[in-house]
């Protein structure tokens, strides 16, 4: 049964609030879970007892949790020292706690990430796909070696590490690496915007990454041509580019929680594809023109939509976000949300309800 859930990390004003009170909120909203982007945010100084009593709090709001633990690239490690000091300066022992200590507590899919998109950083230099210093074979090969180190203690504790397909790394690379390391482990955390980044067509992809999806991050978004390339902003579900029937269509009848991911940037999560760089181009190597034209196309159609009145410009989408439109953003996605999943059930949707903080 598909749900709909929440990821911690950008749920507005309850950022950083106890778990057990972000888990309320989500269920007084209607929403069936919540995906914590870490198992610290269940308890901090990772006590199993702290962790289940989140569990306990969640199985009597009928909340489903999902949990998340460090990046598997060991390029990006040094970005999180506190999972290194979780190991005794270890880090892939601190990792191993996290995991060990969310299985005890019954959390069994747990998200991770090849990397972080590099704010800093101008133009591809963003992504670590394009770091001059390792290639990203490399830092794909130390990964992969990465997961087989893990790969003992997953399959021991009948645990699932999901991938995001985040903004530096392709499906392609996630189906392989999945398949090199054992889908028994290692699965796919299904980012529908961020596929987009590296220029998939959002249905090839999921259906390409369908056989191991087992978490999901929910989002749509809107399109516009640049000099550079074309530029991706965050939407509702609903509101942007994405089929949403027929992404949710490989999903259907899963035991899966759709995660919607909210936003907090000022300029909703802009980023962009430089098409026409030479540099990025050879960075792809599995990219097709079908995959490529495809994604110019719905910028196409997106930018009709502007010029009818019918979409938010992207001038209109580099407004200030404040908790308002945060929350909003949430809602009228899970609402979009209900309304598919209610339609293809033959049922009626839950009534829309408006945010409060």
């Amino acid at each position: 049964m598909l749900r709909i859930g929440v990821d911690s990390s950008k749920f507005g004003v309850l950022r950083g609030r106890p778990a057990v009170a972000v888990l309320e909120h989500a269920a007084d909203r209607g929403l069936e879970g919540v995906y914590f982007r870490s198992v610290l945010e269940l308890s901090p100084d990772l006590e199993p007892a702290e962790v289940k009593d989140v569990m306990r709090a969640a199985h009597d709001l009928g909340q489903r949790v999902e949990a998340g633990v460090g990046k598997v690239n060991p390029f990006a490690t040094p970005e999180t020292p506190e999972i290194r000091a979780l190991g005794d300066g270890d880090y892939l022992r601190g990792m191993r706690r996290m995991i060990e200590v969310a299985a005890s507590a019954g959390i069994r899919e747990l998200w991770t990430a090849t990397a972080n998109y590099q704010f800093r950083l101008p133009d591809r230099y963003a992504y670590d796909r394009f770091r001059t210093d390792v290639g990203w074979d490399e830092q794909l090969a130390a990964t992969e070696r990465f997961l087989h180190k893990l790969a003992p203690v997953l399959r021991d504790l009948g645990v699932h590490l999901n991938i995001e397909t985040h903004e530096e790394i392709t499906t392609f690379e996630l189906v392989r690496l999945v398949e090199a390391v054992g889908p028994d482990v290692v699965g796919i955390t299904f980012d529908t915007a961020n596929v987009l980044m590296r220029c998939e067509d959002p249905v090839a992809a999921v259906e390409r990454a369908a056989p191991y999806i087992r978490a999901t991050h929910i989002r749509d978004a809107a399109l516009f041509f640049t000099p550079a390339g074309i530029a991706r902003q965050l939407v509702p579900v609903g509101e942007g580019v994405l089929d949403w029937d027929r992404l949710l269509a490989p999903l259907a009848g899963r035991d899966l929680m759709l995660s919607v991911e909210g936003i907090v940037e000022s300029t909703r999560g802009e980023m962009e594809l430089q098409l026409y760089d030479p540099v990025w181009q050879e960075g792809h190597p599995d990219l097709t023109l079908a995959e490529a034209f495809e994604v110019v196309r719905l910028t196409t159609l997106y930018a009709d939509r502007v010029s009818d009145g019918a979409a938010a410009s992207r001038e209109q989408l580099h407004r200030a976000v404040g908790e308002p439109e945060s929350l909003a953003f949430i809602d009228r996605s899970a609402q979009h949300l209900r309304q598919i999943l209610a339609r293809t059930a033959g049922q009626e949707p839950t009534p829309d309800r408006s945010w409060t903080a």
